[in-house]
């Protein structure tokens, strides 16, 4: 009898189990087919492409210099005070305990001699405005200041007024003044006033517009005509790579490269943008290219000596200078002749030399010959300059 139990049993749980089975079947066979989530199924779209991104140019690669830039200060608000009165248990008429505002945060200039340019200089700073007094005489934070780091050299100008001239590192001007903190009603209590119901509020901050400038952008600075060959010479004897291209007006913005000697003394020279009749009545943006210039120790006028006589855009260049500020053209110099490579720049070398009793420099800004020569007669120049710093007790402009 045990037996024959055992076996119905037996047999129950296994008709159950396959009636199961042919339930699910039947459901799965029923069901509506699952679309694919993956991105391979057959039902999605076509995958998309990542697209690559446009190399840049090298126009848009290269970093030009910053020597004068226009910004806007707005130091931070003082914060306000709280008008407030103590009260707990036992303790009704605790008092006022309104605290004071923080100050707004000042916007400082300060000197650091790893910045070479103003190329970091935004238009706008906006100091941090000081937080609000609070109950239980709890005063309110002071903002922090705000600092703006400039190159050694740098001008302040206010409506054409020097108001600041930053020359030793780590100086520092303050350009505008944070608002101070707003007092609570706590401040007013006195023996006649034994509840102030009155607070002030948070003084605005100082707003000004000022122009910094620097004093000097480059020791030497490559002064001459659209299509000289001046980015081209830069490159040769410098670490810079301004844009070089067959169109004049390559260079719209001065590129500073560094000459590197032995005794590691470093000179800069500036590629400054191409000079053209008329420059000093601002034809062809010429005031603010002879703005550059006039930030330069001395000059290297380049001249292209395939050009039919190289020695006039010698002559036209020094009245340009002279013509924007007397003298200027006057400055330390050096001539150099380049594209001597072309072979109708031969007999204009020996014309120039007869004509001018300056050193002229031939070279070839594209194979590099003879500047090495340049690169000495760079140093005696610098040389030149320190000397004549040190005898008139300034501090000359190291990079």
């Amino acid at each position: 009898a045990g037996s024959l139990l055992m076996a119905g049993a037996a047999s129950r749980v296994s008709g159950l189990a396959c009636g199961t089975w042919d339930l699910l079947a039947r459901r799965v066979a029923s069901a509506r087919p699952v679309r694919s989530l993956f991105a391979s199924g057959a039902l999605c779209g076509k995958p998309r492409e990542v697209r690559k991104k446009n190399a840049l140019s090298e126009k848009k690669l290269t970093r030009h210099f910053i020597d004068h830039r226009k910004v806007k200060v707005v130091a931070g608000s003082g914060g306000d005070g709280a008008c407030t009165f103590h009260s707990e248990p036992r303790k009704e008429w605790g008092g006022p305990d309104g605290g004071n505002g923080g100050n707004g945060g000042n916007i400082i200039i300060k000197v650091d001699r790893q910045v070479k340019s103003l190329s970091l200089v935004t238009a706008l700073y906006h100091g941090g405005n000081g937080e609000s007094g609070g109950s239980k005489n709890c005063y309110g934070r002071n903002a922090h200041n705000t600092y703006i780091s400039v190159p050694i050299g740098t001008i302040v100008r206010e409506f054409g007024k020097t108001v600041a001239d930053l020359s030793q590192h780590g100086q520092e001007y303050v350009a505008a003044y944070g608002g101070a903190g707003g007092k609570g009603n706590r401040f007013f209590l006195s023996n006649e006033n034994r509840a102030p119901m009155i607070s002030t509020p948070g003084e605005k901050g100082q707003e000004r517009a000022l122009q910094l400038e620097l004093r000097t952008m480059a020791h030497a600075g490559l002064v001459g005509f659209p299509n000289a060959g001046k980015s081209s010479l830069l490159r040769a004897i410098s670490n810079a790579k301004p844009a070089v291209a067959a169109y004049p007006f390559t260079t719209l913005n001065p590129h500073v490269g560094i000459v590197k000697y032995r005794d590691h003394e470093q000179v800069a020279v500036a590629d400054i943008p191409g000079l053209i009749q008329g420059a000093h009545l601002n034809h062809g943006l010429g005031i603010s290219f002879l703005r550059h210039i006039e930030r330069c120790r001395f000059l290297l006028f380049v001249l292209d000596l395939s050009a039919a006589e190289p020695w006039v855009q010698l002559e036209n260049l020094r009245f340009e200078l002279d013509q924007y500020e007397p003298g200027l053209s006057q400055r330390p110099q050096a001539i150099v002749a380049n594209k001597v490579d072309l072979p109708e720049a031969r007999a204009n070398l020996d014309t120039l030399r007869a004509l001018v009793t300056q050193r002229v420099i031939p070279v070839s800004a594209v194979t590099g010959h003879n500047t090495e020569e340049l690169i000495l007669h760079l140093r005696e120049l610098y040389d030149g300059y320190l000397l004549s710093e040190g005898c008139s007790g300034q501090q000359p402009v190291k990079w």
